[in-house]
C-alpha cells in the first residue's frame, strides 16, 4: 500500500486529531472551558487524577496544538512504513501512555523529594504521546515487534525509518531543553514508550 493511501487504520490519527481540536475550540476559541482545570499539576493529582489524561488533550496556544497535530502525522508515517496493520494500535497506545508517563514522574518526584526539592510546575499538551510513539518506533525499527498487549501488530524492522527517528529523537531532546517546554513530559513519554515496547 502506497503510504500517502488511505489506510483501514488512518481513523484512529483522524479521531485524535479531531478531538485535540475540538478541546482547543472549546478551551482557547469559544472559552467554554477553563484550562486550569485540566493541566497536569503534580500537587493536584492526588485529589483530581483526571489531570493526568485530561492534560494530554488541551494545549497553551494554536501553535503548540499544530505542531502536535504534526507528530501524529509523523508518528502515522513511521508506523505506515513499518508495516501497521492493527486498526486499534494508535488508540490503545495513547490511552495507556498517559499513566505510565505519570508513574514515570511520579517516581522522579519522590526521589527528589527525599532531597527536599518539590518541583512546581504545570504540564499539557499530546507531545509527551508523540514522544512516547517516537520510543517505541525506534526500538521497532531496530527488532521489529510481532505483538502488542497480546495482539498480533506485526511490525518490521527498517533501517530508513531507524535513521530518521534518531535524528529526530535528537533534534526533539535539544528543542526540549528551550523555555516553555517540557523537557521532563518529553522524556517520560520517551521513557514510557521504550517500555511499551518491551511488553
Amino acid at each position: 500500500m502506497a503510504l500517502n493511501s488511505i489506510s483501514k487504520c488512518d481513523w484512529q490519527y483522524l479521531v485524535t486529531g479531531f478531538f485535540l481540536t475540538s478541546v482547543f475550540i472549546f478551551t482557547d476559541l469559544i472559552g467554554v472551558i477553563e484550562k486550569e482545570y485540566f493541566y497536569f499539576v503534580p500537587r493536584l493529582i492526588s485529589d483530581q487524577p483526571h489531570r493526568i489524561f485530561t492534560s494530554i488533550l488541551i494545549h497553551g496556544d494554536l501553535n503548540h496544538l499544530l505542531s502536535n497535530l504534526g507528530g501524529i502525522i509523523i508518528t502515522r508515517y513511521f508506523l505506515m512504513r513499518l508495516g501497521i496493520k492493527s486498526r486499534f494500535f494508535y488508540l490503545k497506545f495513547i490511552l495507556i501512555c498517559p499513566f505510565l508517563n505519570f508513574i514515570i514522574i511520579w517516581v522522579y518526584e519522590k526521589i527528589l523529594s527525599y532531597f527536599d526539592i518539590y518541583p512546581k510546575y504545570a504540564a499539557l499538551g499530546f507531545s509527551g504521546i508523540i514522544y512516547a510513539l517516537f520510543g517505541f518506533l525506534l526500538l521497532t525499527s531496530f527488532y521489529g515487534k510481532s505483538y502488542f498487549l497480546g495482539k498480533k501488530v506485526d511490525f518490521k524492522s527498517n533501517y530508513e525509518v531507524q535513521k530518521m527517528l534518531k535524528t529526530i529523537c535528537i533534534i526533539g531532546l535539544i528543542f526540549s531543553f528551550l523555555p516553555r517546554v517540557s523537557l521532563l513530559g518529553h522524556l517520560s513519554g520517551f521513557i514510557a514508550g521504550c517500555f511499551l515496547f518491551f511488553i
